[in-house]
């Protein structure tokens, strides 16, 4: 029996300006809609800080007839104002939603309860039924603020035991890594899919400072590669295209059910991966 197709999506950042909404929504999308991603996702800002630009992004996208995943986090909000906002996501005609416990805007402190992923798929649930296919985050190294690895597990489990459809992972260069936590989080009981997020490899310099402060390891051997070409950028971009495909086709050679690219809102090199690939 033939194995199914791998599951492909992108996400988005809401662009800042009214210039980098429309690029995206008029030249990177129906660009990255060729590829037939299963839906993009959108990212929600700390504590909603995002929230009409992603309201914006998200409708124009579904108004264009394609799949779109919104984020969704509590943060400052309280159940009113997310309850209103899901109920407008699925009158718009969306059915999926990332739900995330989010990070509190800075400036807010402890002035608001920090409401946990399981909590907002529970909430939803309860409030829209089966309505939305949902998503929620899973961390192959692990949460920065995890107190166990076995720990943070059973969290990921309590989010799908909430409700959650499936899982898509934070970025990560080390493939054992990734394999290693779906063989844990198969003893653990957990038994719906778990997506690999990958970063193509844009600005190293970015990705480095990022990665050190998400707990997302880069490989001592890609930074001496990369530190190698020096200013050549070219060089880093070709780099970064291999290493990355290299990446992803062993996920999906050893069994990943899908990839979930994180295109920065660029076309490139998500598009030269995903040729590369085949698919």
């Amino acid at each position: 029996m033939p194995r199914q197709r791998p599951r492909m999506s992108f996400e988005y950042f809401p662009p800042r300006t009214q210039e980098g909404k429309a690029k995206l929504l008029q030249e990177t999308t129906p660009a990255l809609n060729e590829l037939d991603p299963a839906f993009f996702s959108v990212t929600y800002g700390a504590g909603g800080t995002t929230r009409d630009t992603t309201l914006g992004v998200v409708s124009a996208i579904r108004e264009a007839g394609i799949e779109v995943a919104p984020h969704l986090s509590f943060g400052g909000d309280d159940e009113n104002a997310i309850g209103t906002l899901i109920d407008t996501y699925q009158e718009r005609g969306i059915n999926r939603l990332v739900a995330l416990r989010g990070d509190m805007p800075s400036g807010m402190g402890g002035s608001s309860q920090l409401v946990y992923a399981n909590e907002l798929v529970a909430f939803v649930r309860e409030r829209t039924g089966d309505h939305f296919q949902i998503e929620v985050a899973a961390y192959p190294e692990i949460h920065p603020e995890a107190k166990s690895y076995d720990n943070d597990i059973q969290f990921l489990k309590g989010k799908l035991d909430a409700g959650a459809n499936s899982a898509i992972t934070q970025y990560f260069f080390n493939v054992e890594s990734y394999f290693y936590f779906l063989d844990q989080c198969a003893a653990a009981g957990i038994s719906k899919p778990i997506y690999a997020g990958i970063m193509p490899i844009i600005n190293f310099a970015n990705l480095a400072r990022f990665s050190r402060n998400c707990g997302a390891e880069i490989p001592r051997w890609i930074c001496q590669r990369v530190e190698g070409y020096g200013e050549d950028q070219e060089s880093i971009r070709k780099f970064g295209i291999e290493i990355v495909t290299q990446l992803c086709q062993t996920l999906l050679d050893s069994g990943a059910p899908g990839i979930h690219f994180y295109t920065m809102n660029h076309i490139e090199p998500t598009r030269e991966i995903y040729r590369n690939l085949g698919l």
